[in-house]
């Protein structure tokens, strides 16, 4: 078996690959219906198009929806090897601020608190993140306390483009023909909506879409997300008596509807829950966005005949009409995908291995472009891109971490499948 020699100059490749990805503005929207979400989603597409074509992948192209698509050519004499892809996406999430990414390095972290932002105080703690501890030692890359960094998933990125680079530098690394695919507006549940499977050509894939090292998932949430309207009369205040009906106020009364122990920060495992992700609301209108989830189906489909039961208890209580709920599936769990088609589980955890990584198998507490792709053929586990505390101004990316998801993902690439 080949040595993976990642050296100081293939460190440094994979890093400022990776800040060069970061610092470029990409967050998604999801209230637009555009594919990208956003329109500058095409700035970091274009530039990766450019990146790949440079680097010497064949036959790569960005669709006109911003889904890119690549290929490492096989290095093999007679081929027979299944076609293995890896797939990230570039989008950032619309939870915090994705704008002006300006990412800190700290070299051998000594455990402490880093004060990433001296103006406000703003501090990365062991304290209340015990992961830091982890990570002494190695190099962290963190945000400046007033963004989020976006490892979520731009290290994946990083790490698949870095990978090709290797395998395309090294012919003595023996491996099929690799499929490699962009998308956007992962973030947004619609990241593999408009992927083109057949194109892909891969016969499965992996998602570099996870956290802390060692990950490697096949189960994730059922998902949907779901809108409720809620309909006020606005009236002069000075004249309201016995007229106005505040849609603010209502929306803070159909709040407390739904179990306040059924969310994000008091469930946990295979826990499902109702997460209240956005409020818009003044006199006239409320907007509530949430998002169900949950890994057991049948509790999932219940989950959202409550939402609809509660929307008509609310109208029975203050008039029909007054509220109106619209649930949209996002994605489905992956795990029945993969009955009978376990080796795919299998090459992933013998890369770790062969890597001195011991896999960590879990259930994803949440969703990846994968879990879309395993129900449109294209059986998609998760691997770790080893960011931490992702969608917001703690999120950090140890640089070993991500060397580690390289390594990984040209274990994977060895031809060594067919057996």
């Amino acid at each position: 078996m080949n040595t993976i020699e990642f050296n100081l100059e293939w460190k440094l490749k994979l890093q400022n690959r990776f800040i060069n990805y970061v610092k470029i503005f990409s967050t998604s929207d999801a209230e637009s219906e555009t594919t990208p979400s956003t329109e500058r989603q095409w700035d970091i597409a274009k530039y990766i198009f450019e990146e790949l074509k440079t680097l010497g992948l064949s036959d790569v192209s960005l669709d006109d929806n911003g889904y890119i698509y690549a290929y490492v050519p096989s290095n093999l004499e007679n081929d027979d090897e299944p076609v293995v892809g890896f797939i990230s996406h570039y989008d950032t999430s619309p939870d915090f601020s994705g704008e002006n990414v300006n990412p800190q390095f700290w070299d051998d972290y000594d455990g402490k608190d880093l004060i990433l932002n001296k103006e406000t105080g703003f501090t990365l703690s062991p304290s209340k993140f015990e992961s830091l501890k982890d990570y002494i030692g190695k190099t962290l890359i963190t945000t400046d306390g007033t963004t989020l960094l976006g490892a979520d998933d731009k290290a994946g990125i990083a790490e698949i483009v870095t990978a090709a680079e290797y395998l395309l530098a090294h012919p003595e690394i023996k491996h099929g023909k690799i499929a490699i695919g962009f998308t956007p507006d992962e973030e947004i549940g619609r990241g593999a909506h408009k992927f083109d499977v057949a194109k892909f050509g891969a016969e499965w894939a992996y998602t570099m879409d996870g956290g802390e090292v060692g990950e490697l998932e096949y189960e994730n949430f059922n998902a949907a997300g779901a809108v409720v309207k809620i309909h006020g009369l606005s009236v002069h205040p000075g004249y309201a008596f016995g007229k106005m009906v505040n849609a603010s106020l209502l929306a803070a009364e159909f709040i407390k509807m739904l179990p306040e122990n059924e969310t994000p920060s008091t469930t946990r495992g295979f826990e499902g829950f109702y997460h209240l992700m956005e409020v818009k609301a003044d006199v006239s209108e409320a907007k509530l966005q949430y998002i169900i989830r949950d890994h057991d189906e049948t509790k999932f489909e219940a989950r959202k005949k409550i939402m609809e039961e509660k929307v008509a208890e609310f109208n029975k209580k203050f008039g029909e009409g007054t509220a109106e709920v619209e649930i949209k599936e996002q994605y489905r769990n992956m795990k029945q995908q993969f009955e009978g088609k376990m080796h795919i589980v299998d090459i992933a955890e013998q890369a770790m291995k062969d890597a001195n990584i011991e896999p960590k198998i879990k259930a994803i507490r949440g969703g990846t472009d994968g879990a879309q792709l395993s129900y449109m053929g294209l059986p998609c586990p998760n691997i770790f891109a080893g960011g931490i505390n992702f969608h917001g101004p703690y999120e950090y990316v140890a640089l070993e971490s991500m060397e580690k998801a390289v390594k990984v993902i040209i274990n994977i690439a060895k031809a060594i499948k067919k057996k």
